[in-house]
């Protein structure tokens, strides 16, 4: 039976994770717009050279929270770990040279980062209690 916060937390994790698959094949791909930009970071942090490191690493870390995320058992792993990457997503268009609009569309991936990483932490405030249970197994303890 779906409670209220499934009925929040599954189109939330959907959206997620139908944006990090739907921009997989220009990660993996080797598109010249996702090119350009993981060029222009990883210049900009003296990584010269690491470009595709850099994007078929957070392609995976991409795919991988996308998976987590629709997995219930594993939801919010997957969402702490979207958040995570969005908020370097954000963090790296705002002080960069990327800037929020690299691509000169109005700010689109920006946007959808913003969105992603509001998803990923209202699941995470839905299913604190899980997130809290998981950080105890593992041996952190957080108190409320």
């Amino acid at each position: 039976m779906l409670t209220r916060s499934d009925l929040v937390c599954w189109p939330l994790a959907g959206f997620a994770t139908f944006i990090f698959i739907r921009y997989l094949e220009f990660k993996f791909g080797g598109h010249p717009g996702s090119v350009f930009l993981f060029t222009v970071l990883t210049d900009w942090l003296f990584l010269d050279g690491l470009e595709r490191w850099m994007r078929v690493g957070v392609g995976s870390m991409e795919l991988l929270a996308g998976i987590l995320l629709m997995i219930r058992p594993t939801q919010v792993i997957g969402a702490a770990l979207a958040a995570g990457i969005m908020s370097g997503a954000i963090f790296f268009h705002v002080v960069s040279p990327l800037g929020i609009d690299p691509y000169h569309d109005g700010g689109k991936l920006f946007t959808e980062a913003c969105l992603v990483l509001t998803g990923a932490l209202i699941i995470l405030g839905l299913r604190r209690a899980e997130a809290f249970a998981l950080l105890a197994r593992i041996g952190i303890q957080v108190r409320v």
